[in-house]
């Protein structure tokens, strides 16, 4: 028995088998994922979660947590500068082996949006304002990371190319625009490399939500010949629609708009099973190049193109630097500098990613600052900070602060409900701080209490501070300095996430 997945694919025989295992209500199961990160195991039929990562400029992992570091790749934008696809497939081999190295099977990447607008807030991700080099670099990503055995997930599918509206914005494109602009990368990503999987987007194009376009399937899946996953933008659903569609899963988990609902659209007839059945197999057959699923080899068992990471990085971030003219002033000899000046916030404190759901937290830096200091030992370097660019709390500097706990550098971290009892607690080596899986008990918890005793670098006024969403009280030497609640900006949940406002006290 065979089923199409379009009019060029047909199924393994054996996953037909074991879709055959499942219920309706096991097969509606796997199609919203079991929590913010991984899709549900079924042991019945030997599937294991499939793990997903945010990228694209390095993988994360499962935790964002200081104490499992991650290979900081430059920017997207580094590469779309360098315009080599062999840098950008090799990009795509160490962004395997890292993620191998964290047990993740699927990396959220590449994202090949197009810079249209200045105003665009992800632009950092994204290759290039022009589609045929952002094609060919897609491309040799995607091909990087797979052939390391990785699913590769080129997005957001399609014209998400700005951020003011990004969730609700209705994109009205003529065909050829769409094809010749916003498809392009899309489609040699597809075609060209075999993609995985591809992420929908928040955005409407031409009318529908994209989660709810014939854009998925036409001509992602008749013209392209796409086998893989159509995975969503996290909450990208919303409604039932979308399972008539070709959206196949839904994420995060496990609270979806599917769920109990197209259980019963099916049993209504208002979704035929068939369409619930094309899912299950795209996400079992991704299972099984993956390894998976039990009784199938994995495409890639083990990585094949392994290489220094970190001596990659430091290489790619070089091809990236562009210099844009020269009038016979450099190079400059190191023996024969005595004194150099430093001028920037940037250089001490050192910028090294666009941030958002493409950061990932680096065992160290070595910030410009540093680097010249120690690239110039026979010269006298000074620093000023000019002009100041955080908005918002900056974080403290390890070397500044210590648990009182342990006494080793960082803080202490307690969770505790409303009677002031503690559920959890853990000792970190940071002050930023963000909860995104885990074991955390965020929603039982009432109360986030972070303690570290801190010791400036030198004397003078020190604003003292926190940034988060929700009633905030600052502490110093045991008395009560401060207090206020800080109050989200809009909607946006991932801003209110990722960029919360600040609440601080002299």
């Amino acid at each position: 028995m065979t089923i199409s997945l379009n009019e060029d694919t047909a199924v393994d025989a054996r996953l037909v088998a074991l879709l055959d295992q499942l219920t309706l209500e096991e097969k509606v199961l796997v199609l919203t994922g079991h929590d913010f990160w991984a899709t549900w195991p079924l042991p019945k039929i030997g599937l294991r979660r499939i793990l997903v990562s945010d990228g694209p400029s390095g993988v994360r992992g499962e935790v964002w947590d200081e104490r499992s570091p991650s290979l900081n790749l430059p920017s997207s934008t580094a590469l779309g500068a360098s315009w080599d696809p062999a840098i950008a497939r090799r990009y795509g081999n160490v962004a395997a082996v890292e993620a191998r190295r964290k047990g993740v099977d699927v990396v959220l990447g590449p994202t090949i949006n197009l810079h249209r607008s200045p105003l665009g807030g992800r632009h950092f991700e994204c290759f290039s304002e022009d589609p045929i080099l952002t094609a060919k670099l897609a491309s040799a990503y995607v091909t990087g990371v797979q052939e390391n055995g990785v699913g590769a997930t080129p997005k957001h599918y399609i014209a998400n190319d700005f951020e003011t509206d990004r969730f609700t914005a209705n994109v009205v494109v003529a065909d050829r625009t769409l094809r010749e602009l916003y498809l392009l990368a899309f489609e040699e990503a597809i075609v060209d490399a075999g993609a995985w999987l591809v992420m929908s987007s928040y955005n409407s194009v031409n009318g529908p939500t994209v989660t709810e376009n014939e854009l998925l399937e036409t001509p992602l899946n008749s013209e392209w010949g796409f086998d893989g996953v159509v995975i969503s933008d996290w909450t990208a659903v919303r409604s039932i629609e979308s399972a008539r569609h070709s959206q196949d899963l839904v994420m995060p988990g496990p609270a979806g708009p599917w769920g109990d609902t197209l259980v019963a659209a099916v049993l209504a007839g208002e979704v035929d099973e068939a369409q619930v059945d094309r899912k299950v197999l795209r996400l079992l057959g991704l299972a099984a190049r993956v390894g998976a699923l039990d009784g199938f080899e994995a495409a890639v068992p083990v990585p094949v193109v392994v290489e220094d990471g970190i001596r990659f990085a430091r290489e790619a971030a070089i091809a990236g630097a562009v210099l844009v003219r020269n009038d016979g002033e450099l190079p400059w000899a190191a023996e024969r500098l005595t004194k150099v000046a430093v001028i920037g916030h940037n250089a001490k404190f050192a910028r090294t990613q666009g941030g958002g759901s493409a950061t990932v937290l680096p065992e160290h830096v070595v910030t410009p600052l540093d680097g010249l200091i120690a690239a110039l030992p026979n010269a006298e370097v000074t620093y000023s900070v000019g002009a100041v660019v955080q908005e918002g709390i900056a974080e403290f500097p390890l070397s500044t602060i210590e648990n009182p706990v342990t006494g080793e550098p960082g803080a202490r971290v307690r969770f505790l409900d409303a009677a002031g009892v503690e559920l959890f607690s853990e000792d970190r080596r940071a002050s930023a701080l963000v909860w995104f899986g885990g074991d955390a008990p965020i929603a039982a918890s009432s109360v986030l209490e972070f303690t570290t005793r801190y010791t400036p670098e030198e004397s003078g006024e020190v604003l003292i501070g926190f940034a988060s969403v929700g009633n905030g009280r600052i502490f110093i030497d045991g008395e009560l300095r401060h207090e206020a609640s800080a109050e989200a900006v809009g909607t946006d949940l991932g801003a209110a996430f990722l960029s919360p406002p600040s609440v601080t006290v002299d």
